[in-house]
C-alpha cells in the first residue's frame, strides 16, 4: 500500500491566498512488551521515543501507562524526548508499556525552525554509518555540476538519488542508513534514501539532517502500522525544506510535489542519528531511535522486544 506523507516543524507554510494547509487529527497508540530477561539479571534500562509538538505538528493528551515510575527526558543533541524507566531484581516476567497521543499533523512546504535548531557541525559532517567517503563527494559534485544556489543543488541531489537507488527491501544490508551500501547496491528503504541524500546535500556544505516517525495510510480512518518512515531536511538560507526521496520512488507522479512538500499522513518523533539518550546509555550511540532501546546489567540487548502501533480518526 502506497501512503503520502507529512513532515516536520512550520514556520513558514507556503499557501494559495485564503487556503488552509491539509491535516489530520487522529490518536496513536505506540505500545511495547519487554519481556526475557536472564533469571540472573539485577537491572533492565528502558528508552521509548515520544513525539512532541513543533510548527508541522500539535501533540496532546499524552498518556503513559503500564510502569509506575517512569520519567520524560531529554537528549541533549537534538531535543528528542522519551519514556525512561528501569527495573531492578527480581525482573518481571514481562512488563508492558503504553504510550498514547493525539496529533493534528499539517502538510508543509518551508519551516523556519526545526525544534530548536540544533546547527552543530554535525550537519555538515557525516554520520558513523554515513560518512562523507570520496564516492559521496563524487556523486554530489556531479549532481551539482553548475549550481552554485542552494535549491538547484539540492534538487540535482534529489534527482541523482532518484536515479542511483530503487526502492527495494529484498536481500540483506538495508534499513540501516548503511551509505557505502546504498552506492554499491543501489537499493533499500526510506532511511537509505534519505542517507545518500543527506550525505551528498552535507558534501556541498548544505546542513542536512534526518527525521524518522510513522506513516499513515490514505482513506483508513484506523488501522495499525506496520513499521516507521522517515525523510530529510536540507536547509535554505532561513528556512528548511522536507524531501522524501523514497516516496517519490514509489510514487514517480509526486516526484515534484516530495521535493519540497510532505503532505499530512505522518507523525513524526525523534531527529537526527548517532544519539546518546538521556539518561545516557552504557552502549554505542544510537543509529536512529523509533524502537524501544533496552539495556539489561550495562549491556545492550539482553530482552526480547515486541511493539505495536495503532491510530485512529479523530472527528
Amino acid at each position: 500500500m502506497k501512503y503520502s506523507t507529512t513532515c516536520l516543524a512550520v514556520a513558514v507554510i507556503t499557501l494559495a491566498a485564503g487556503c488552509q494547509s491539509p491535516k489530520r487529527t487522529f490518536r496513536f497508540e505506540y505500545t511495547t512488551k519487554i519481556s526475557g530477561f536472564a533469571s540472573s539479571a539485577k537491572l533492565a534500562r528502558v528508552w521509548v521515543p515520544v513525539p512532541q509538538s513543533d510548527e508541522a505538528q500539535d501533540i496532546s493528551n499524552v498518556e503513559v501507562s503500564g510502569v509506575a515510575d517512569y520519567e520524560i527526558t531529554t537528549e541533549p543533541v537534538y531535543g528528542n524526548q522519551m519514556v525512561y524507566f528501569d527495573l531492578a531484581a527480581p525482573l518481571p516476567r514481562e512488563v508492558e508499556l503504553k504510550v498514547a497521543f493525539d496529533v493534528v499533523r499539517r502538510e508543509v512546504t518551508e519551516v523556519g525552525k526545526l525544534r530548536d535548531d540544533p546547527l552543530k557541525t554535525d550537519l555538515l559532517e557525516g554520520d558513523r554509518m554515513a560518512p562523507l567517503t570520496d564516492e559521496v563527494r563524487k556523486r554530489s559534485g556531479e549532481a551539482t555540476a553548475g549550481g552554485t544556489l542552494v535549491p538547484a543543488m539540492a534538487r540535482g541531489i534529489y534527482d541523482r538519488v532518484l536515479d542511483d537507488v530503487d526502492y527495494d527491501k529484498s536481500g540483506q544490508g538495508w534499513g540501516r542508513g548503511d551509505i557505502e551500501y546504498v552506492c554499491d547496491i543501489g537499493k533499500g528503504n526510506c532511511s537509505d534514501f534519505h542517507t545518500l541524500f543527506i550525505g551528498m546535500a552535507r558534501a556541498k556544505e548544505i546542513p542536512s539532517v534526518f527525521e524518522i516517525g510513522f506513516p499513515l495510510p490514505e482513506g483508513k480512518a484506523a488501522g495499525t502500522i506496520g513499521g516507521y518512515h522517515c525523510w530529510a531536511w536540507y536547509r535554505d538560507g532561513e528556512v528548511w525544506k522536507p524531501v522524501d526521496a523514497s516516496e517519490a520512488d514509489k510514487a514517480p507522479e509526486k516526484t515534484e510535489y516530495f521535493f519540497g512538500t510532505i503532505c499530512e499522513n505522518r507523525v513524526a518523533l525523534t531527529l537526527g542519528r548517532d544519539l546518546v539518550l538521556s539518561p545516557p546509555q552504557h552502549g554505542e550511540p544510537i543509529n536512529f531511535f523509533i524502537y524501544p532501546y533496552v539495556e539489561v546489567d550495562q549491556e545492550p540487548g539482553g530482552a526480547t522486544i515486541s511493539k505495536s502501533f495503532r491510530f485512529e480518526e479523530s472527528s
